[in-house]
């Protein structure tokens, strides 16, 4: 496997790493479980939905959100206990698997089913033409991360070599790319919403394109745990999948303007125009999965990006590290 995807902790963490059932105390008749998100952004707006429209209470779960900025920090904190479930992509799980885990990461419930990211232009560009990338700085996303290899592989479907055609940089933290570029790096950058909206309000940014668009249906951002959890949990595993599922229909079944409304909590320095232009634009492209099932099609979709991107070492089949169970189960209990 090459370096840089999780770092040297994480494969410490993999030989050190016990059976951790869970990481917080349950509040009374509920079951308390840690999520730990990748980042905080509208792409996982179904997710907030769940915590505010109560379906998660309703399903006897006391949840606890903390946002760990990257894959790989999330990755590491889902190994070590700290969190019980992990909303990140599943690139990071095929990592943990290539790596020998006798824990392995089992991806049970999506969320989102493109890639979350819009490409940002530093100049607005009325009519854009992946050509223009020719020449440029690119402030990209971390090596080996699904941002990165859905970027690179919609380049290419766009006749851009990653590779030769632009400068990539790649040595900016997670958390400090959306203020690089605004601080004057790079001609172009690829960012998340409601970030992308913002940098256009405040001119500071343009979107260009949708890599989300280019790059297809992936497993993109997924709800998942260790093997050793579900073994001991999976009775909250399918609560939590039913919750999962009852907000995925509540999103499917209401307008940007009703579930911004909803999720305002969780942006609270973004204003309401921001959030409702940042929904729509998931929900018109399709990226808010309909139901929490990783099929098939999608994940080896995952592989041939990965594959593309030159850091999938073995391919790890649907039937390893995805578990449909209790997606399916959830989908019959509703009746739908």
């Amino acid at each position: 496997m090459k370096k840089g995807r999780l770092g040297l902790l994480l494969a410490v963490l993999l030989a050190a790493s016990a059976v951790l059932s869970g990481c917080g105390k349950d509040s009374g008749d509920k079951k308390h479980v840690v999520i730990g998100e990748v980042t905080r952004s509208l792409f996982y707006a179904p997710q907030y939905v769940a915590i505010e429209k109560g379906f998660f209470d309703e399903e006897g779960l006391d949840i606890e959100l903390t946002t760990t900025p990257g894959g790989d920090k999330t990755m590491t904190a889902l190994l070590s206990g700290s969190i019980d479930v992990a909303l990140v992509g599943s690139e990071t799980s095929i990592y943990v698997h290539q790596q020998g885990a006798d824990d392995p990461v089992i991806n049970f419930a999506q969320l989102t089913q493109t890639d979350g990211t819009f490409l940002v232009a530093r100049e607005k560009i009325d009519s854009f033409d992946w050509t223009e990338l020719k020449g440029s700085v690119f402030l990209g996303q971390r090596k080996g991360g699904m941002p990165q290899m859905a970027g690179e592989f919609a380049m290419k479907k766009n006749g851009i070599n990653p590779a030769t055609d632009l400068e990539m940089i790649q040595n900016i933290d997670f958390a400090n790319i959306a203020a690089a570029f605004s601080s004057g790096t790079g001609d172009y950058v690829q960012l998340f919403e409601p970030t992308a909206s913002i940098f256009e309000k405040e001119g500071r940014g343009y979107v260009a394109a949708s890599f989300g668009v280019e790059s297809g249906h992936l497993p993109y951002t997924v709800f998942m745990a260790k093997q050793s959890y579900i073994d001991k949990n999976s009775e909250y595993i399918q609560a939590f999948t039913n919750a999962v599922y009852k907000a995925q229909k509540w999103v499917a079944e209401h307008n940007a303007e009703e579930i911004a409304d909803v999720v305002i909590p969780y942006f609270e320095n973004v204003d309401r125009d921001r959030l409702i232009s940042s929904i729509d634009r998931y929900k018109s492209q399709g990226s808010f999965a309909d139901n929490p099932v990783v099929d098939t099609e999608e994940w080896d979709n995952l592989l041939d990006v990965m594959t593309e991107a030159g850091e999938l070492a073995d391919r790890a089949e649907h039937g390893e590290l995805v578990n449909t169970s209790f997606a399916e189960a959830a989908i019959a209990e509703s009746g739908k």
